[in-house]
């Protein structure tokens, strides 16, 4: 009997800490979202779903919505795509590779809201080198491209003041940031990779590069991917310190920018409403979660696990 109970002893700790650092907080979350609880008051109000009702008929929640979801499915696939172009590239360099792995890392070291001020730099509509760039190259044949040509004429755009760029901006700095992080999750993949299968797929006729990615490296890499794509969608959808850092007062030009991390920041800590602020991070969650088990569930039915 004494033998039966002892894996309790070991599984135990660990079962007491998820409860209370994991679930716990949840279950209070969903318990506030039922509520117009704020600080400081002695008591709150059940307020049924008027909390989620609000997040779904209001149109600053609509933005919200739309912001979230755009820079979600623009800085995963690109991050993930270029985190795996520039690990082939490294792995297949033969110098001067410790070197790339630090370029290419230095963005996930650096603090992003020290950056962000460089950035903010950059995207200055007279002053930064994005748009001094860009004016270099007018009179060229880039005005060939429609919209290239009407930046000439007009002046470029303000990055991070113009409603339509915004949002596309601040998924750049996104992409940026975590493509170098994937970088080197696809490396540690590579490295596992036996050299053998490339040398079957040459005596099987797979002569170039191509064939062999097709044929081995991508296949091999499945587990890897399963797990970047998952860890991608998690870091992007709390995208907050780059939205705080160039609007503190909003969601940007018109709520083009505002993402739901920022939404809960906003009506929990500044309005002090935290019954809406925990219904968002309820449905926050929700969508985390849908999201990464549809994904896995796609990616993991054409993986193969060693």
């Amino acid at each position: 009997m004494q033998t039966a109970k002892a894996h309790w002893w070991f599984v135990g700790p660990a079962l007491f800490l998820m409860v209370v650092i994991l679930l716990m907080p949840i279950a209070i979350a969903g318990a506030l979202s039922f509520t117009n609880y704020s600080l400081g008051n002695p008591g709150a109000e059940f307020v049924g779903l008027e909390n989620y009702e609000k997040i779904f008929t209001r149109s600053t929640y609509e933005k919200m919505f739309g912001a979230t979801f755009r820079y979600v499915f623009v800085v995963v696939p690109l991050s993930v795509g270029l985190g795996l172009g520039a690990a082939l590239l490294i792995n297949s360099t033969r110098r001067f590779g410790d070197f790339y792995k630090t370029i290419y890392f230095l963005p996930v070291m650096a603090a992003l809201i020290a950056m962000a001020i460089v950035w903010e730099f950059a995207f200055h509509p007279t002053i930064g080198i994005v748009n001094s760039t860009l004016e270099r190259g007018c009179g060229s044949f880039l005005e060939s491209w429609s919209w290239y040509a009407r930046g000439c004429e007009r002046g470029f755009p303000l990055w991070l003041t113009d409603r339509d760029y915004a949002i596309w901006t601040v998924a750049f700095i996104g992409v940026w940031q975590g493509f170098g992080f994937n970088m080197v999750l696809y490396l540690a993949g590579l490295t596992s990779v036996p050299r053998e299968l490339y040398h079957a797929a040459e005596m099987d006729g797979a002569e170039t590069a191509w064939d062999r990615f097709r044929l081995v490296t991508w296949p091999m890499l499945g587990p890897t991917t399963v797990f970047v794509v998952t860890i991608s969608f998690i870091r992007s959808f709390q995208v907050f310190d780059t939205v705080e850092a160039f609007y503190p007062q909003g969601g940007g030009p018109s709520k083009s920018v505002y993402v739901m991390m920022f939404a809960i920041y906003e009506k929990a800590i500044q309005q002090n409403l935290m019954g809406i602020g925990a219904a968002i991070t309820v449905v926050f969650l929700a969508f985390v979660m849908f999201l990464t088990l549809m994904q896995r569930w796609l990616v993991e039915r054409r993986v193969h696990y060693t």
